[in-house]
């Protein structure tokens, strides 16, 4: 049997069903991935283990949650009893600029507090910092959130961020009206791939003003997106980060009329006194860097 799968069911029979395991479960995880593990588990098993509607263990479903309740139910009592003795540690991933630039202050303020703590740094993009916070490898993960998941309990916004254009100098683009005004845009875009969100949010406040224009050079980094506009393959999307300025012989143009993103930390399960000193840093970090007024 897969531990993980009798982990995820130990949940929905703790709480009566697995639209309600979702919920307490404490790290993110999609109903339609609870419910095609607990089928693979009654595969494996050979038997079924709950009745769905309405919820209702199954012989075979008691005999194994009065197996598995004593191990999953004490996890928290040992978690606490292994913390109060073991060092704290801190395990981080985040976007490099914010690595390199904002952390070592945040963690020094957090050090006063905590003199010795291990930790751990991942320099990670959205996507990877979610699939490490998912896999428990992470306490924290600092990215871009997305509206739909602004009102999850186990994050908090830090800090909204304009977007802006990167040209080199020698463009004679000086003004983002410059390009919506053509009929067809013809310098490339140079930005992340589709998915990303960042580029996915640049697209929606495109389709708002009815213009069309895709990446033509798709890169994985803003350092890269840099990189090609300063010697001039086109024209970069960019985020305005607080403090930071782009490479020599490019110059930001404003969108001033554009929504801006959101950059926000997230985490899972609950909180030790070292995360939540972590916690409180980092948004006392974010609200000095945040514009007046924002």
């Amino acid at each position: 049997m897969n531990v993980h799968h009798l982990e995820l069911f130990y949940y929905v029979a703790r709480h009566g069903g697995i639209a309600a395991a979702v919920r307490n479960i404490p790290y993110g995880i999609q109903q339609p991935a609870v419910s095609a593990q607990i089928a693979s588990l009654e595969e494996a098993l050979g038997a079924k283990l709950f009745q769905r509607r309405p919820f209702v263990l199954t012989a075979a479903g008691t005999e194994l949650y009065s197996f598995i309740e004593p191990f999953f139910g004490n996890l928290d009592s040992v978690e606490k009893s292994i913390r109060a003795t073991a060092e704290p540690q801190l395990r981080i991933a985040a976007p490099s600029v914010v690595l390199h630039d904002y952390m070592p202050d945040v963690l020094r303020r957090v050090r006063a507090k905590f003199p010795r703590f291990r930790l751990h740094l991942h320099e990670a993009a959205r996507v990877e910092a979610k699939q490490l916070l998912a896999a428990q490898e992470i306490d924290f993960a600092i990215t871009l959130i997305e509206p739909k998941s602004r009102s999850d309990p186990r994050m908090r916004t830090l800090i909204k961020l304009p977007l802006v254009l990167l040209a080199p100098k020698r463009s004679r683009i000086t003004e983002a009206r410059q390009l919506w005004e053509q009929d067809k845009i013809e310098e490339t875009l140079i930005s992340f791939p589709q998915a990303d969100p960042v580029q996915a949010h640049f697209q929606r406040e495109l389709q708002k003003r009815h213009v069309d224009w895709f990446c033509g050079i798709e890169v994985n980094s803003s350092r890269l997106i840099e990189c090609y506009v300063a010697i001039g393959h086109g024209i970069g999307l960019g985020v305005a980060v607080p403090g930071c300025r782009p490479a020599a012989g490019i110059r930001v143009i404003p969108l001033p009329d554009f929504d801006p993103i959101q950059i926000g930390v997230v985490w899972s399960g609950k909180l030790s006194p070292i995360a939540e000193r972590f916690l409180a840093e980092v948004e006392a970090e974010a609200k000095a860097l945040a514009p007046s007024g924002s």
